[in-house]
């Protein structure tokens, strides 16, 4: 799997836990091994640039996607999955640090950043939470593979409590 994180925020941030808990979650999801995502971290003014430019919305946001060939995860275990290009993920470490201080459980921005890694994910894979059984959906799923990963990782304590935007 070929995953880049290319850092232009001006704000350090935990690059090795954002490339491990992308590449947990489209092994969890049965991304082919070959598939290849871009993450990119920006600062609030490139993000908001973004955010007014393809969602016609004011102010930075905390995670956008942008897909490329519009992969799915298989629908059954024996399925070959597809191989390409899932697009880029884009994220904002001034957004991410606020939410996880405002939380009901307060994480550091890292921790909101892993987490929106994960929903940025789920966004190029097609999932979506507009509708109410389409957010129950994945946001179940954003937090089984958050858990999944962290236990992965010997992370121990709750995990951040879902983005409910």
């Amino acid at each position: 799997m070929s995953i880049d994180v290319n850092n232009e925020s001006g704000t350090d941030i935990d690059e090795q836990a954002v490339l491990s808990v992308a590449r947990y979650a489209l092994n969890r999801m049965r991304i082919h091994p070959l598939s290849e995502l871009s993450v990119i971290v920006v600062d609030a003014d490139a993000m908001e640039q973004l955010h007014l430019q393809w969602m016609d919305l004011p102010g930075p946001t905390d995670v956008m996607s942008f897909p490329m060939d519009e992969l799915r995860p298989p629908a059954r275990d024996d399925e070959e999955p597809a191989q390409g290009l899932l697009g880029d993920i884009v994220l904002c470490p001034e957004v991410a640090a606020k939410q996880g201080a405002e939380a009901p459980t307060a994480h550091s921005m890292d921790e909101e950043l892993q987490l929106l890694t994960v929903h940025g994910v789920l966004h190029l894979l097609g999932y979506d939470h507009e509708e109410p059984a389409e957010k129950t959906e994945m946001f179940g799923l954003q937090q089984a593979i958050i858990d999944g990963w962290r236990a992965e990782q010997g992370i121990g304590g709750p995990s951040p409590a879902p983005t409910t935007r």
